[in-house]
């Protein structure tokens, strides 16, 4: 970690207090930022560069809204055939940084009935359902507890925060659970009845990850879902990921305007 946060610094002036983590397809709005520095993945001790369509692997510095900020365009998955500790050591890293928010986007799959493609979800909740977290192993209490609570791993005020953006801007907003599954198989039309009966509206194959490591740090977390299919067993067409990064695609001007007037808002809660 040490030879990671070295590197870094030495390459950026300025220290984030907003994170984002932009999913399949989400990256445009790295491209955003003004007084942008980029720094490749495979440049940076410690990380692993991104092997999907959708995820360019690059740490993009910079500033919106003028709120200093730091956005992962791309992110490292557990199906790639890599630990849960480097999936997670970016958002550590970020964590470490001193960001004070997390925002994490994904492309899923919808399980509710009433979405669909193309609606932007608040995550209000999460299921882990891979079998695996995170926080296994040894814990450094300068990190955070070894039991930490999950109640609000989506802080509420955040929450608040998005519904009031969407409503002033006229923008329809979903909001619910979310099942993470480990992928990268889609889920089958079994699994996905079985969400439903759990509670999910959502599923998806990365987020949960990284939103226990940052509860776990003590940075806030705004979860939010672009779908972009409906899940298998929904419609008969079989499921492509070309979908998914198309249905990105189209979503990317509501989608950018929606996460810059948070990050505004947000900037607005720190002066």
């Amino acid at each position: 970690m040490h030879k990671t946060m070295d590197f870094i610094k030495s390459k950026i002036n300025m220290e984030p207090k907003v994170g984002i983590i932009l999913g399949s397809g989400l990256g445009d709005f790295a491209d955003t930022l003004e007084e942008a520095v980029s720094i490749l993945y495979s440049e940076i001790p410690g990380f692993h560069q991104s092997t999907v369509v959708g995820h360019s692997g690059e740490l993009v510095f910079g500033y919106k809204e003028g709120v200093p900020m730091v956005c992962m365009k791309g992110r490292i998955h557990y199906y790639e055939g890599i630990s849960m500790d480097q999936v997670v050591f970016p958002t550590k890293v970020l964590c470490a940084l001193g960001i004070e928010t997390l925002i994490v986007t994904n492309a899923a799959g919808g399980v509710n009935e009433e979405f669909k493609p193309g609606d932007l979800m608040l995550i209000r909740d999460h299921i882990n359902f891979a079998g695996i977290n995170p926080l296994i192993g040894p814990n450094d209490e300068k990190d955070g507890p070894r039991f930490p609570d999950m109640t609000y791993t989506y802080d509420k005020d955040h929450l608040e925060m998005a519904k009031r953006v969407a409503d002033t801007s006229g923008l329809g907003l979903q909001e619910g659970v979310y099942m993470y599954f480990t992928g990268p198989s889609y889920e089958t039309p079994a699994e996905i009845k079985m969400a439903r009966i759990l509670g999910a509206d959502a599923v998806g194959m990365s987020t949960v990850p990284e939103a226990i490591i940052a509860n776990h740090r003590g940075v806030k977390v705004l979860g939010i879902s672009c779908i972009t299919n409906m899940a298998a067993g929904i419609l008969e067409t079989p499921l492509d990921h070309s979908e998914v990064t198309e249905v990105s695609k189209m979503v990317r001007e509501s989608f950018i305007a929606f996460v810059t007037n948070c990050i505004k808002e947000l900037g607005n809660e720190r002066n």
